[in-house]
């Protein structure tokens, strides 16, 4: 997710981990990103749910990276990324004319359009909070700072890490309280009763009120086991290993597959039903991994729950869906999909 060049990077990865957690509590993420996207999909009869979250969640990764951004910059940052969201997942054949050759093409012109946005920054002085600004001061253990080349690439790997995925899991979490109504009314209770204090109040939602939905936050979790939106990776066994009565010999790569195991009947019972009353006990360890695990799970995790959070809140409190065509099935690209995005109505209401 954080492709620093250089081998030894493990203190920039908890400085990027402990600016992530400094941004979500100092709110980095504003409501007007979550009110714009839902105020768009009132305005169309007919959209692609995937798509629709897709646009959401660049756009909060761009206001968490730069702040607020230059039209220009964003724009062609906007471009690029979705030329390279179309072509890194094809088959890796790099001739002209291929969608794989042009997505390597628009990733070399992201990482100049970052460049020049740091050069800039730099060059004026520019300080801010949010996450270039923290890139820009953060030294390793010698005290050195991070190369611009360094910074560019961490930026495109923040970019591009939560985008798919944070799509994903709230495309799956729409359609599952879509066909859960009875649950769908008891999410609507709790997130009533904040909207409640808060418009008495006339303030916004706050960090502790994040921390405060409790049946929210394990239907969240729910969505990311049925789904398995990250359904395996990959490790390297630094020694033998003996499991089960096969030698899995040093260097060798295994392949985790967590759909297996977020379904496996022994771990969870009945696991074809939408049930979040079961993550009222936490899950035993390493049977639950929507993030990976270990040391290389993603560190941009807690940033993506709060970021579905925060935008949950204000569509169950101010809007509605409809499910259009009823069609089963799941798509893969690479991440799964409802069919078709999900396609949906919205329509403003008020609790």
């Amino acid at each position: 997710m954080f492709p620093f060049l250089q081998p030894n990077h493990s203190a920039a990865d908890e400085y990027v981990l402990s600016f992530i957690t400094l941004l979500i509590r100092v709110g980095g993420l504003k409501k007007k990103e979550a009110l714009s996207s839902l105020q768009s999909l009132a305005n169309m009869p007919i959209v692609s749910t995937y798509q629709e979250m897709k646009k959401f969640a660049f756009d909060v990764g761009i206001l968490a990276i730069f702040g607020h951004l230059e039209c220009s910059y964003k724009e062609m940052l906007k471009h690029n990324y979705n030329i390279v969201d179309k072509g890194y997942n094809f088959f890796p054949m790099n001739l002209p004319g291929t969608s794989y050759h042009r997505a390597l093409m628009a990733r070399k012109r992201l990482k100049t359009t970052v460049s020049e946005i740091i050069r800039e920054r730099r060059e004026k002085s520019i300080l801010k909070t949010d996450f270039l600004g923290h890139l820009l001061d953060v030294k390793d253990d010698k005290g050195r700072v991070l190369t611009q080349e360094q910074i560019a690439d961490n930026i495109i790997g923040v970019l591009f890490a939560a985008q798919d995925t944070t799509a994903s899991c709230l495309t799956w979490i729409l359609k599952y309280l879509h066909d859960n109504q009875k649950l769908l009314e008891a999410v609507k209770d709790e997130q009533r009763a904040i909207y409640e204090e808060n418009s008495r109040e006339k303030k916004s939602l706050t960090w502790g009120q994040t921390r405060n939905m409790p049946l929210t936050h394990k239907v969240i979790l729910e969505s990311l086991r049925m789904a398995s939106i990250i359904s395996f990776t990959f490790r390297e066994a630094v020694d033998d290993v003996e499991y089960k009565g096969y030698l899995i010999p040093k260097g060798w790569k295994v392949m985790p597959l967590f759909r297996n195991i977020h379904h496996n009947p022994k771990y969870f019972s009945n696991p074809e039903v939408f049930d979040p009353s079961r993550f009222e006990v936490n899950p035993k360890p390493n049977t639950f991994m929507p993030f990976g695990s270990g040391v290389h799970a993603c560190p941009g995790n807690e940033l993506a729950k709060i970021q579905i959070l925060i935008y949950l809140h204000h569509l169950i409190s101010k809007f509605r869906w409809e499910v259009v065509g009823g069609e089963e099935g799941i798509e893969y690209g690479p991440f799964p999909i409802p069919r078709n995005g999900l396609l949906a109505t919205f329509r403003q209401h008020s609790l």
